[in-house]
């Protein structure tokens, strides 16, 4: 009987450090997106911007054309009534976070937002992407 346990606590120690290092990683994930959720509400478009990915900023080069899009395109993420966290997926790695954000918008009808988060060679994790879904249930990623 010892023979299993001693396994379980092997196993235990062997992956605990993945789940902690992908709880961690969820949880900046997060801090990212308040953050550029905060700057769109102050109105912020270079705040915005920063959090944005190498391969966003490749296609709108400069903070006031990236806000624009922002607006136009992602109206509820600009100005949303509400939000909170829905479920979430990461790499095993860190490298990596998918995050669904759920939010109400100013009118009250409801949006999922899907986020794309990558991990920089810096450390940083920066939005590669969002795609929306209006009306939604929490349906997960």
């Amino acid at each position: 009987m010892r023979f299993p346990r001693f396994v379980v606590c092997v196993l235990v120690t062997l992956f605990m450090p993945f789940a902690a290092q992908a709880g961690d990683a969820v949880r900046e994930a997060q801090t990212i997106i308040s953050g550029q959720i905060a700057a769109f509400l102050k109105d912020d478009a270079s705040a915005a911007y920063a959090f944005a990915s190498p391969e966003i900023k490749s296609r709108f080069p400069d903070a006031e054309t990236f806000f624009g899009m922002v607006k136009k395109s992602y109206g509820p993420v600009y100005k949303p009534g509400n939000y909170a966290f829905g479920r979430n997926q990461s790499a095993a790695d860190g490298s990596r976070v998918f995050q669904e954000v759920l939010i109400s918008d100013p009118k009250g009808v409801s949006w999922a937002a899907f986020y794309d988060l990558v991990r920089q060679p810096d450390g940083k994790f920066v939005i590669n992407g969002v795609r929306m879904a209006r009306d939604t249930v929490n349906q997960g990623i």
